[in-house]
């Protein structure tokens, strides 16, 4: 279907152009995931730079507000031969010259324009208009016209694409008397639309399969669209970030045989003893020169490393006990002791949201953050996902609006629940020598906390979507290694953050969560474990605070469980300085202890998680120490010369 633009708009099109760049060919709606969107720019003269324009998309439904979602900066891009530029994602085939992520164009009553302005001028959610406009495009795929923007860049005509994943492309054409129209057709990206012009030829990269471990041999193939008319030599590179010529042998410099469409590289992956982390290497072109054109590039290829370390300590499904110690600060909780109800609490969140000391980061930094706090203790190159109970590279993070086979961040406390959002510096991660500082009243800050954040399973993020615990148990057949992990992540979140609270049942408040009753009861059945204990120590170098319920579980009993309004005194020094030697085992442990290392009087006290004494002995030298618990979560306490040191066992 043809669309000839009314009169004014002819007038306005022609002297678009004589200002030598027009929107030439778009394609906002794809069948399928919809990842072959682009637009296409055509300069009025070839090779033409692209200094201080930008496009500006615009959302013209009724939620959109004719405002701008998008505004691309084409500084330093150059139209082609035929005077185009592609804009797409990487799935675009030719390759694009300029990248956006995938599914980023809009379909619906929307607009795109260029401008001949700084890209300053169109922050997010600008009103769409005339100033500096050099061409404009309104356009929908069966949707109600858009009369905002129609109105406010000038124009007459929506064009029409066709309905939801159509196959077409809206394309710009110029008749014999310089009337502009647009047709709906088949999509001609990089290509002028009348055919006309140079016919360019796209080399293809290809590879058997995109995941190779270290010691693997694979070949690269380019394959040219038609046979070259002399011999072609070219050069690509593997190299992205850490991988390198260090890592790898094979030829990156190639020539297609005169007449011929083919030829192909044989990598070698080296297999070091380096521990660098599974890696991608990025398959792309180094110099490719007109008429030959990439039609594709950033092949990514995963190299996994084989030589990744196991930590000492066990998986939540598979825990192990009192081989990480607390990183806590000697003192750092003996402000509550003595205190009981609503001056513990206040206590307690004068430490972990300490306005001198305590750090927040940015939600992009978070990343960083889960990729050490919830490492694979069985896989140094994985993250340990919550829900899921498993292991996922750490590679595999959720970038696109796809989430098949990737992580996110997982909130415990929903953001919908709580009432915290992202503002857009939390978009750059800048490291940890670079924070916000923070307190109890910055709830904002819930956001990127990173003691109430862990890695997800994408898609369980979404099935758990803003669901209360107890509401939500975890996907059907799991562990349930999660369950106190969790707990103890919503229950410090209520004592760090003024405004939030852990209700009974499954509020609509905004700033309550549920259900307390499940919670209590998955942090009894769960006792913190050394990937807990880990996690809490990396979190605390980030941002200076620690998840109190972690170090003293017991202290939950005091805020919310069987002994609210009870006193609470820590009597057991964090001090082990005389038991520099001291070595308990087995652990887990059945019938018995063997406690080794004495060297002095001791007191060996046998401790529920709540604090209840249910065995004390005196030992003063190496011994073993017989025990009738049944089974779950204990603390030892062993008290000489001043000095005492806890420990968790597990009886089995």
């Amino acid at each position: 279907m043809k669309y000839l633009l009314s009169c004014a708009a002819f007038f306005l099109g022609s002297f678009m152009f004589a200002q030598v760049l027009v929107i030439n060919e778009l394609d906002s709606d794809t069948p399928g995931v919809d990842d072959k969107e682009f637009l296409e720019l055509k300069s009025e003269t070839p090779n033409f730079p692209l200094d201080g324009y930008i496009v500006v998309f615009f959302n013209g439904s009724s939620s959109g507000g004719n405002r701008s979602y998008l505004a691309l900066d084409l500084a330093g891009y150059v139209t082609d031969g035929n005077g185009l530029l592609l804009i797409g994602s990487t799935t675009v085939v030719p390759f694009p010259q300029y990248i956006i992520p995938v599914s980023v164009i809009q379909n619906g009553e929307d607009a795109v324009a260029i401008y001949q302005a700084s890209i300053d001028d169109f922050p997010g959610e600008t009103l769409a208009t005339q100033e500096n406009l050099v061409d404009a495009l309104v356009y929908g795929t069966n949707d109600p016209i858009a009369t905002g923007l129609l109105e406010l860049l000038g124009l007459d005509e929506q064009i029409n694409e066709g309905p939801n994943n159509n196959t077409n492309s809206i394309q710009r054409f110029v008749d014999g008397e310089g009337n502009v129209f647009y047709e709906a057709t088949t999509p001609t990206p990089r290509q002028n639309n009348d055919g006309s012009g140079i016919v360019f030829n796209g080399i293809s990269i290809s590879v058997p399969q995109t995941t190779y471990n270290e010691g693997d041999t694979f070949d690269i193939t380019f394959t040219a669209d038609f046979p070259v008319s002399e011999d072609f030599t070219f050069e690509f590179s593997l190299n992205n970030q850490g991988f390198n010529e260090s890592d790898f042998t094979g030829n990156t410099t190639l020539t297609i045989p005169n007449g011929q469409t083919t030829v192909s590289s044989t990598i070698t992956i080296i297999d070091d003893d380096l521990d660098e982390g599974d890696e991608v290497a990025l398959i792309r072109f180094l110099n490719l020169q007109e008429p030959y054109i990439p039609n594709n590039g950033a092949i990514e290829v995963r190299i996994v490393d084989n030589d990744f370390t196991v930590a000492p300590w066990g998986t939540p499904i598979n825990p192990t006990y009192g081989i990480v110690e607390s990183a806590q600060p000697e003192g750092y909780y003996e402000s509550l002791n003595g205190l009981a109800g609503e001056d513990l609490r206040q206590a307690l969140k004068d430490i972990i949201a300490d306005q001198n000391t305590v750090r927040i980061h940015s939600y992009a930094d978070v990343i960083d953050i889960l990729k050490a706090a919830d490492q694979n203790p069985l896989n140094s190159n994985e993250v340990w996902l919550v829900y899921t109970e498993q292991g996922k590279p750490k590679l595999d993070f959720q970038t696109g609006s796809s989430g098949v086979g990737k992580w996110n961040r997982e909130h415990t406390f929903p953001r919908s629940l709580g009432g915290f959002n992202s503002i857009e510096d939390d978009e750059i991660a800048d490291g940890i020598e670079f924070f916000w500082m923070t307190n109890a009243d910055s709830l904002r800050h819930g956001n990127s906390d990173a003691h109430a954040l862990r890695a997800v399973d994408a898609a369980e993020n979404s099935s758990r979507g803003n669901q209360h615990y107890g509401q939500y148990n975890g996907p059907s057949g799991t562990l349930g290694g999660f369950k106190g992990d969790v707990a103890r992540g919503v229950l410090y979140l209520e004592i760090r953050y003024n405004g939030l609270t852990i209700e009974n049942g499954f509020p609509s408040v905004v700033g309550q969560m549920g259900d307390l009753q499940t919670i209590l009861t998955w942090h009894r059945n769960d006792a913190p474990d050394d990937f807990e204990m880990n996690r809490n120590n990396i979190v605390y170098e980030w941002q200076r605070n620690r998840n109190p319920f972690i170090d003293l579980p017991e202290l939950v009993e005091y805020i919310w469980g069987n002994k609210v309004g009870e006193v609470w005194n820590q009597e057991l020094s964090i001090s082990d300085s005389s038991f520099s030697t001291l070595n308990i085992y087995p652990n887990p442990a059945k019938d018995y202890l063997e406690i080794k290392g004495i060297t002095a009087e001791t007191e060996i006290t046998v401790l529920t998680l709540e604090g209840r004494q249910l065995k004390t002995e005196q030992i003063s030298n190496d011994s073993t120490i017989n025990l009738d618990l049944s089974s779950g979560m204990y603390l030892i306490r062993l008290s000489s010369q001043g000095s005492s040191v806890i420990k968790k066992i597990l009886i089995q």
